[in-house]
């Protein structure tokens, strides 16, 4: 750790440094948890638990704003967990190992989890302080917010007494969230079915790396290469022309991360595998060009592996694939009500092979609950065809922007006071857990904003260190303005 409690401002700086000493993946929170709590009692500020592990901290009004609306600051205590394929971090055991790079701070071959653990740091280091001026006050700490909302789902009504929610789960400087996408899961179970490996092929592994990956909301529209379509869209080819038999393919680790790197082992004829590896130099050649501006670090590597005794047969082999090929992936609509910003996306995040099963995990967001489900229905009837059971689950509700929020107008005239400019008020592609507190706290006025963090969900995550500062200041400037009950 390259000293981050040196930089400014200071005491949310040393709170993230000894958050990423506390490993804190999606499903294994329980370190960073309890990392908080003893934050807490050592600061003699009141911290319970629900019944899901989600914790709420409360602290008294600071004198003279007694009268003031209730806030509740509101972060999620996980992380993305992803990583370089050349790194043997171990997310549930390891700290993450940031470091200063210029103007930002970024992990050596992990996530960053600046995502939120900056908007979690800032949050702690208000109610932890004795000299910031603010209402009565509750920090809200989720768990699980990147694998399934479950702590948002887990929130009881009633548990919450402030009337105005901050969401600090935001990543770009200078906007301010009023609503955010919907999304659901997608869950693929291919059948698998083997016959003996023809008697003169030669058994290999395809590789696709290099990718820069990202955030399947935030990202999806940037024109990033996903490692499971380049994958399937290669194999495709080389089923067909040469003759190319598939044992296993894999690709991506999170349903929510673009992904970055996809594997295959194959088998290949020896009459064909001159022709085949002519096949990936093109393929490689054709890729880099289309993707010139978004993936210059694109590549295809082919290995000799140990030989396989089974093969997918045929059938079921250009079942698979087509299906890969063919599956709606990307930006499918584009908002007419709010320029730029993506209305319905599909990312083709994982692909499993176990045993007698391929499992596909695809990531649904949308702004419209109609389009929502019409993404769904295409995207079963591509699986549906070639032979997949096909479920849903996990189903969160979107964000719906309010132009007349209170919190809105004192958000915009802070940040032209303090800055100079007007932020810009915008809707994001991406789920926060706004949406779900609405379910429970219908009444409550809510924004989202926070630092400019680039790549999140990639290795390639970092945060800019003034936007930090500018968050900060920011966010106490809100704190001081929020008006009487």
């Amino acid at each position: 750790m390259a000293n981050l409690s040196n930089l400014e401002p200071q005491i949310v700086w040393n709170i993230f440094e000894q958050m990423c000493a506390n490993p804190r993946p999606s499903k294994h929170e329980e370190k960073v948890s309890a990392w908080i709590q003893q934050l807490a009692k050592d600061h003699s500020i009141e911290c319970k638990e629900d019944n899901v592990g989600n914790l709420i901290l409360r602290k008294a009004a600071t004198a003279g704003m007694e009268d003031r609306k209730g806030v509740v600051l509101q972060a999620h205590m996980d992380m993305v967990p992803q990583k370089n394929s050349d790194s043997k971090h171990d997310f549930v055991t390891d700290p993450i190992d940031a470091y200063v790079d210029g103007e930002w701070v970024t992990a050596r071959g992990t996530t960053l989890g600046a995502d939120n653990g900056i908007g979690l740091a800032a949050s702690l280091a208000v109610i932890f302080s004795d000299d910031i001026e603010h209402g009565p006050l509750e920090v809200l700490v989720t768990i699980d917010e990147e694998a399934g909302m479950t702590g948002a789902f887990g929130l009881e009504a009633g548990w919450l007494e402030g009337e105005i929610l901050l969401n600090t789960d935001s990543e770009d400087e200078g906007e301010v969230y009023m609503g955010c996408a919907g999304g659901i899961d997608t869950t693929v179970s291919f059948p698998i079915e083997r016959e003996d490996t023809p008697t003169d092929h030669q058994t290999f592994e395809v590789s696709i790396s290099g990718l820069r990956g990202g955030h399947s909301g935030v990202d999806i529209h940037l024109g990033r290469g996903n490692a499971n379509k380049l994958l399937a869209r290669l194999l495709k080819e080389a089923g067909r022309d040469m003759g190319v038999r598939l044992v296993e393919i894999n690709g991506g680790s999170l349903r929510n991360a673009i992904p970055r790197e996809a594997f295959a082992v194959i088998t290949v004829a020896p009459a064909q595998r001159e022709e085949f590896k002519a096949c990936l130099e093109f393929f490689a050649k054709t890729v880099k060009k289309e993707l010139i501006a978004t993936e210059p670090d694109f590549s295809i590597s082919l290995f000799p592996v140990p030989n396989e005794p089974t093969v997918m047969t045929q059938d079921c082999q250009t079942r698979l694939i087509t299906a890969l090929n063919g599956v709606f992936n990307g930006v499918m609509r584009m908002s007419d009500e709010i320029e730029g910003v993506v209305e319905t996306s599909s990312n083709l995040g994982v692909i499993q092979s176990r045993g007698k099963t391929v499992h596909i995990q695809c990531l649904i967001r949308s702004l419209a609950d109609s389009c929502r489900l019409d993404a769904q229905e295409m995207i079963a009837s591509v699986f549906e065809l070639a032979g997949a059971n096909v479920k849903f689950d996990g189903a969160y509700p979107g964000w719906k922007p309010d132009t007349s929020s209170p919190v809105m107008q004192i958000m915009r005239d802070v940040y032209e006071k303090e800055f100079g400019s007007v932020p810009k008020i915008m809707v994001i592609h991406a789920g926060l857990e706004c949406g779900l507190f609405k379910t429970s706290y219908p009444a409550m006025d809510m924004a989202s904003f926070g630092p400019t963090i680039c790549f999140p969900h990639s290795p390639d995550e970092k945060v800019n260190i003034k936007t930090v500062g500018m968050f900060w200041k920011y966010l106490l400037a809100i704190l001081k303005a929020i008006p009487a009950k």
